[in-house]
């Protein structure tokens, strides 16, 4: 009879078998750095390879062009993982130990920062290895693979909860690179809502009377103010309110983009339309809907001082995490079972060609001692919980908390290594960072740590019906009932809510210049920079 370890270790072996292929297919997608929405290159990628591995696979899942679902296999229990791989715009940056932007494009074209191309092929040889062992040794189940697009405005997972792709899942396992190796514990992840308000000057011609200021020329009569004047004093009126929303406890944030301003009018024309987008963070859905209603307040001021009118469009809404610490255990054993994952020689070479591109004496051993290390679920959660508040039960924000409300779910960490900083008060560009991510040397430990503990955890949820009925059972009693008990909570989103996917979300656009980030290349700089401006802190050497 074969046992789980050895079932375990084929699994691993597969996965020591195929780290060629996987790497590439990691550093393709790394090289795609496609921004929020606009995933169109890395989401087909990803499709492609999953039918040829032998899934089913729905493209455009939920309405969102660069989502999929993708499923293999027969029967109970369904376990499901997902992929990542938008990129952050502003963060372009070649893999090379120095500051450079990728060329061709505009400076603050996208990048991968994370990286998630490292999250969705970690999670990738995890399904792709537990299929393996499950063919070789029959073993009954169903792989659920998502592809997870708009991550950083958390905007897909929220959308296929709504939408039922959800409901039958019996177990989730997910995954981010991240300091140390780890799995998340009871503190997981808070709620992020963000909408979009336009401003639109409908009617400028009523703001006042032509005869005010007798001319013949349109140019010289009365403007209204317009979308422009609605953004700014949507801008300013929210960062003096802002400060007056809450205690600054409970690590709770506001931000904004402004997403379209006038359509480059620059000239004595009333501006037609502006977009400013706003997401905030915060660890209850009761502060979520107050910091909403002080948001929806100042959008209507500002619109009725510009002349304007004002709309709001949702882009996402998650719910706050729900964990499950019989999953986490499991998943940390399994990790355990692999060990801490080493980096060689030729990343730490390369963390000192950064160190020493920055002025500094590079060191013996460059990178933190964190990511080679395992830290246990509750050493982590200790920490995590050093500078919180006895009441905050949630922190930060990512939208993998939309599956926990659906099964358990399990939040694992590998080590993506960084930089020793050679004095307490020094801080490393983000250049470097973002560079770092792009070294397969540097990441792929960490990425194949990942794959082989997703894989065991799945194999063991298979053989081992005690732990995942230990699991749910916990579900079970953290929701009051399960799936619509009395302390459960519903997705926030409708069923036939539209992804917000035709907004002007930045992206990759084909010129006669050839292709370019949506801001144009310039070729000729940005002109000549301002004596005094700059505003650095000067901490970087």
């Amino acid at each position: 009879m074969t046992t789980r370890d050895e079932i375990t270790a084929f699994a691993h072996d597969w996965i020591d078998d195929n780290e060629g292929w996987l790497g590439e297919f990691e550093q393709e997608i790394w090289d795609y750095a496609e921004p929020a929405w606009r995933e169109y290159r890395s989401a087909e990628a990803y499709v492609d390879l999953l039918r040829e591995e032998g899934f089913d696979v729905e493209e455009g899942s939920g309405g969102m062009p660069t989502a999929f679902a993708a499923e293999w296999g027969e029967g109970d229990p369904v376990l499901a993982t997902y992929a990542e791989y938008d990129a952050v715009p502003a963060n372009s940056q070649q893999r090379v130990p120095h500051e450079a932007p990728r060329e061709g494009l505009h400076p603050y074209a996208a990048g991968h920062t994370d990286p998630h191309s490292v999250l969705g092929v970690g999670s990738l040889g995890g399904a792709r290895a537990a299929k393996a062992a499950m063919a070789e040794f029959d073993l009954d189940g169903t792989i659920r693979f998502f592809g997870e697009p708009a991550e950083k405005v958390c905007g897909s997972k929220p959308v296929h909860a709504a939408k039922g792709y959800f409901d039958d899942i019996d177990a989730t396992v997910c995954y981010h690179p991240f300091a140390q190796n780890t799995v998340e514990y009871e503190t997981y992840c808070g709620s992020y809502w963000s909408v979009v308000f336009t401003f639109e000057a409908d009617r400028p011609e009523e703001w006042a009377s032509p005869d005010l200021i007798p001319s013949e020329s349109v140019h010289a009569t009365a403007r209204s103010p317009g979308a422009i004047d609605a953004v700014g004093m949507m801008y300013t009126s929210t960062k003096y309110t802002k400060e007056a929303m809450f205690p600054h406890t409970g690590s709770w944030t506001v931000n904004e983009y402004i997403m379209n301003a006038g359509q480059k009018t620059s000239d004595n024309l009333v501006p037609r339309i502006a977009q400013i987008q706003y997401c905030w963070r915060s660890p209850t859905l009761e502060i979520q809907e107050r910091i909403h209603e002080i948001l929806r307040a100042n959008a209507r001021h500002a619109a009725r001082i510009a002349d304007c009118s004002v709309s709001e469009r949702v882009v996402t809404k998650t719910r706050i995490g729900l964990p499950n610490t019989e999953l986490a255990d499991l998943a940390y054993e399994n990790m355990a079972a692999v060990g801490e994952p080493r980096v060689d020689e030729a990343a730490r070479e390369f963390g000192r060609e950064v160190q020493a591109n920055l002025g500094l004496d590079p060191m013996d051993e460059p990178f933190q001692p964190e990511a080679e290390r395992l830290v246990p679920p509750e050493e982590h959660e200790a920490k995590k919980r050093e500078n919180l508040p006895d009441w905050q039960r949630n922190f930060t924000s990512d939208d993998y908390v939309d599956y926990s409300w659906h099964a358990p779910t399990a939040r694992i960490y590998t080590g993506r290594p960084r930089l020793q900083p050679p004095t307490p008060d020094y801080s490393y560009p983000e250049w470097a960072y973002n560079a770092l991510g792009g070294v397969p040397e540097v990441t792929h430990p960490g990425m194949f740590l990942a794959s082989k503990t997703i894989a065991g955890t799945f194999l063991d949820l298979l053989a081992d019906t005690d732990r995942l009925a230990a699991a749910q059972a916990e579900f079970e009693e953290r929701t009051g009932g399960g799936v619509g008990g009395e302390d459960w909570v519903p997705p926030l989103l409708e069923a036939d809510f539209a992804p917000p996917t035709d907004l002007p979300w930045p992206e990759y656009v084909e010129t006669p210049r050839g292709r370019q980030w949506s801001l144009a290349t310039p070729t000729h700089g940005f002109g000549e920079r301002l004596a005094g401006s700059d505003g650095s802190t000067g901490n970087h050497g």
